[in-house]
């Protein structure tokens, strides 16, 4: 199987260096036409931008530069409006755009707290958002978003990165569910490259080993047509992973038990990994502590959705 992009319209914020360009670069190389986005003066796009469109022109594909601001929805909008005038529709977004205000959070000032949420995860949003309609009217669409393992695992100095970057799986999580009768596909990829995000953070040694292109190749399979959906798949160094969020099976305490000592006592079996499971949606979870009790209690109750 070959997977290919011909025909396909792509946005990828945050595509004037780093990820975002190797990603721009892969998927114009397979035939897609690029909105190469990153962030511009007075909605003009930046150098860095133009001289992607330029590497991908010369390379004999299409694409257009784009300076809007990912957490401006005006600009956004009028991004978005512009590649379905120039191409009839967007039929991928990878939201890639993003920036670093790391500090401890007892020295974290709320007002940086509050711009890195606005680019990671708001400003996905309001790319996402505006791409949206078209996708669910045209029944295709492919979305990434750029998750991080600061957000899965947390990092050190990084509250307002990994909370941001923790919103997304959240943000994947529903957006699957509404999106999968339109044949729209959510996932995140959680990527780690030497970048100038990530400069001076890791030895020489290691950042050598991190190239961009190394990530890309998870992108691209995220958006194929062939993707799957709601998954996390992390990429560094040409290794792949994927992480799953799973639920232990846990236990039912009856009513005269029901206290933090019998739980503290019997934590272990609450925790026991062996037997973890995924959950559909928010009401699995609901729908087994319902079942658990009512099994405990020798109830009949309805069958319902989730597990």
């Amino acid at each position: 199987m070959t997977i290919r992009f011909d025909g396909r319209v792509a946005i990828v914020t945050g595509a004037g260096g780093g990820l975002g360009r190797s990603h721009a670069l892969g998927l114009a190389a397979r035939g897609a036409k690029l909105v190469v986005n990153d962030l511009g003066r007075n909605g003009a796009p930046p150098a860095a931008s133009l001289e992607v469109v330029a590497e991908i022109v010369k390379a004999g594909g299409l694409a257009i530069a784009d300076g809007a601001d990912v957490a401006n929805p005006g600009e956004v909008a009028a991004m978005v409006e512009r590649a379905e005038r120039e191409w009839g529709g967007v039929d991928i977004l990878v939201n890639n755009a993003g920036i670093l205000r790391d500090k401890s959070f007892a020295k974290m000032e709320i007002a940086d707290f509050e711009k890195v949420l606005d680019v990671h995860l708001v400003g996905s949003a309001i790319c996402t958002k505006a791409v949206w309609p078209g996708m669910r009217e045209r029944n295709y669409g492919r979305i990434v978003f750029t998750s991080s393992s600061s957000g899965i695992y947390g990092n050190f100095g990084q509250a307002n990165y990994g909370a941001a970057k923790a919103g997304m799986i959240g943000l994947m999580n529903v957006l699957h569910l509404e999106g999968v009768k339109y044949n729209i596909h959510v996932n995140i990829l959680a990527p780690t490259a030497a970048t100038n995000m990530t400069t001076g953070l890791m030895p020489a040694e290691m950042m050598d080993l991190m190239s961009p292109a190394s990530v890309t190749p998870a992108v691209l399979y995220l958006v194929s047509e062939e993707a799957p959906s709601r998954v996390i798949l992390g990429a560094g160094a040409g290794a792949f992973a994927v992480t799953h969020i799973v639920e232990t099976a846990g236990i039912y305490l009856p009513e005269a038990e029901r206290t933090p000592e019998t739980i503290a006592r019997r934590f272990a079996e609450i925790a026991d990994p062996s037997t973890a499971r995924p959950l559909d949606n928010a009401f699995g979870q609901t729908f087994k502590f319902v079942d658990a009790a009512a099994r405990a209690l020798g109830l009949a109750l309805p069958r319902q959705g989730g597990k």
